[in-house]
């Protein structure tokens, strides 16, 4: 109990009180300390320096690949959400048209029957997007009360809540980036301290963190919308949030643990790849990106067909030519609508049709 309450992110209630947050993170904080543990074992095991900060940066980098690997499926499921809120969106656009300018509390709950019914017939939320940032905060948290915690369990010559023995402890408190900036540093600590090098190094990382989460937000508004999404209100929302999210990550960076900035970059990094092959390979219809892809494909003598899939350009013009000819021949097939009339006209086109007729008759008939 008391290593649990000396490794909590915040300190230990001195009334006996509960403490929820260092409970909900505890197991968190034990999967990071394995994962991190593990990592620096076969970074050890393969001759690099225990005690080392590279050795402690590229175990943070394995922490990252482990937790972006574990989201993929959460990613897949996203992208997918994304789509099918591009494609109702039409539909949502419908129902607010019907109710704008309405204020009253009936056609507010209306409104919002109508678009819950929408998005459970299409089987998507807004939040669905958002799922791998959700799911992967929690570990951001942990990771930082992790590298918190270095300071307090080394100077106690305690260890983490797991696998982060005393002495792996100590060996990570003392492992210097280059051998100047500790990973547990933050920028006000290399400010206070008047430590020039971390300073620049953490610096620089900070300021690279916030570029790429600036390119990753600007690679999905700039090539992957399609026209009609860049209409409504959410692509203004998102357009805000391109210009605030830097601003936010300024001033909450430089509190963060060199460690936790090394992570962050790294799982940007790792963001904007998988965001650039999916943009490239799986563009939304209609969007920028989708036109570069065809012209990619035409260029290869390839096109993409009506399920989706990419076929040799001979089959993808067969197709056209026989989706061409089933859509005239429905055409052909579709009874013609018949313009209405008024009054005087169909009269006269009755008496012209009865003309003939009257020539016909048995007098006329009779005379000839």
């Amino acid at each position: 109990m008391d290593l649990l309450l000396a490794s909590t992110p915040t300190p230990a209630p001195t009334d006996g009180g509960f403490d929820l947050i260092g409970t909900i993170l505890w197991p968190l904080k034990w999967a990071v300390e394995a994962v991190l543990v593990a990592w620096h074992w076969l970074f050890t095991a393969i001759g690099l320096p225990p005690a080392d900060g590279i050795t402690w940066v590229l175990s943070i980098v394995g922490l990252v690949i482990v937790v972006r690997s574990a989201l993929i499926p959460l990613f897949v499921k996203q992208i997918k959400s994304q789509r099918k809120m591009m494609e109702i969106a039409p539909e949502l656009r419908k129902v607010q048209e019907k109710y704008k300018g309405k204020r009253d509390q009936l056609s507010r709950e209306a409104m919002s029957r109508e678009t819950m019914a929408l998005y459970k017939k299409h089987g998507t939320t807004p939040v669905s997007s958002c799922l791998p940032l959700l799911v992967q905060m929690p570990i951001f948290f942990a990771l930082f009360s992790v590298l918190n915690d270095v300071t307090k369990h080394a100077n106690a010559g305690i260890g983490g809540v797991g696998l982060l023995s005393a002495e792996l402890t100590q060996e990570f408190y003392n492992a210097k980036l280059f051998g100047v900036a500790s990973l547990h540093e933050t920028l006000i600590d290399a400010v206070n301290t008047g430590n020039t090098a971390a300073i620049a190094i953490l610096a620089t990382l900070v300021v690279l963190m916030i570029a790429s989460q600036f390119f990753t937000q600007l690679q999905i508004i700039s090539k992957n919308l399609s026209p009609e999404a860049k209409t409504g209100q959410a692509y203004q929302m998102q357009k805000i949030m391109l210009w605030v999210l830097p601003f936010a990550f300024v001033f909450s960076g430089v509190f963060f643990p060199l460690g936790v900035v090394i992570y962050w970059f790294v799982s940007n990094l790792w963001t904007m790849g998988q965001q650039f092959l999916v943009i490239r390979e799986m563009p939304t219809p209609g969007s920028e990106a989708a036109k570069e892809r065809e012209e990619r494909l035409a260029r290869k003598g390839k096109a993409i067909d009506s399920s989706g899939k990419v076929v040799p350009m001979e089959k993808y013009l067969a197709e056209q030519k026989r989706l061409y000819e089933e859509a005239e021949r429905a055409r052909a097939a579709t009874p013609k609508r018949q313009q209405p009339v008024s009054k005087q006209r169909a009269k006269k086109q009755a008496q012209k049709q009865q003309k003939p007729s009257d020539s016909d008759s048995p007098g006329n008939a009779a005379g000839s």
